[in-house]
């Protein structure tokens, strides 16, 4: 489900996470919060075993930020699950030290365009915002040019505008950040999937390693758990981060992988998840291997391999 608001802003409210239901006060939803904010203070506490600082952002949701642009929508987005669990952490420690408010800056900024009007996700603008509260956090300089990068410009039917009967066209602007930043590893499932023209349906189990040899690189490592607003694109938050430090490893889930963790030892590990996800609490029994052969696996089944056989005889 969707709500159409003011001038052509679409937000998502229903779907599998039953979005708008999560601003609402109940019970469930409370205890839900807690078992994240345990959860994050044992990431916090492992992390520190191994010397590794460990960070936490949430994307807000669409209808956590613009309310002015609700018309006839009744929602309070002072009750919106980022909101809640940043108070949480914020009263708790070390938790307050983990935590990236990127509700807070969002909101005073929402005049700019942060997110696309029928789409869910942030726009460039919504990420650099995003990618320079986690330099501050990390105590990282941030890079100041990604706006003069490459870009290529173009109209499209995006994830809200598709459910339309009579779909919106929207401009979309991708940017080309990578510069200096190369992928030297990961990228089975990022391949395969491209060799069977199905990159568009990769998600969960992606992995990526990036190494960026400029001289202005920060000398640290480090690990993102992430979804499709970090993603392995060239025009996300990843890519900005890849630019910045030396070392960066991006893993689709919000689904911890501590083996892995254990392996690279880097100095930072950020998680970043998108608000409506929040319902859902990992183990952190995330197994990266396992997943990357499963889903192999069953892309050869369907075919893929076999395009991926083609692909490297080439």
């Amino acid at each position: 489900m969707y709500h159409a608001g003011k001038d052509g802003w679409l937000f998502l409210t229903g779907g599998t996470n039953e979005v708008a239901d999560q601003y609402r006060r109940i019970r469930p939803m409370d205890r839900v919060l807690r078992q994240w904010r345990r959860q994050i203070l044992r990431r916090i506490r492992r992390g520190q075993g191994l010397g590794t600082r460990y960070l936490h952002l949430v994307v807000p949701e669409k209808l956590s930020i613009y309310e002015d642009r609700f018309d006839g929508l009744a929602l309070d987005p002072r009750h919106g699950p980022a909101r809640r669990l940043g108070t949480l952490m914020r009263w708790s420690w070390p938790g307050h030290r983990a935590w990236i408010d990127l509700l807070g800056p969002m909101r005073a900024q929402r005049d700019e365009p942060l997110y696309y009007r029928t789409d869910t996700h942030w726009t460039i603008h919504g990420c650099l915002l995003a990618y320079r509260l986690v330099c501050r956090a990390c105590g990282a300089t941030p890079r100041a040019d990604f706006l003069a990068r490459p870009f290529h410009e173009f109209e499209a039917v995006l994830d809200i505008g598709n459910k339309l009967d009579a779909p919106p066209l929207e401009t979309v602007r991708n940017y080309q950040l990578f510069r200096d930043a190369e992928r030297v590893g990961g990228g089975r499932l990022i391949d395969a999937y491209a060799a069977a023209g199905r990159l568009g349906e990769l998600h969960s189990g992606a992995h990526a390693v990036y190494r960026n040899r400029s001289a202005d690189a920060d000398p640290r490592t480090l690990v993102l758990f992430g979804d499709s607003c970090a993603n392995f694109s060239p025009n996300g938050l990843t890519a900005m981060l890849a630019e910045t430090f030396r070392e960066v490893h991006f893993i689709w889930s919000s689904n911890l992988d501590w083996g892995y963790v254990e392996r690279i030892l880097p100095d930072i590990v950020l998680c970043e998840q998108v608000e409506r996800f929040l319902p859902r609490v990992p183990e952190d029994d995330f197994d990266l291997a396992s997943v990357e052969a499963e889903r192999l696996a069953a892309l050869e089944g369907a075919g893929g391999g076999e395009l991926e056989r083609r692909r490297n005889s080439a």
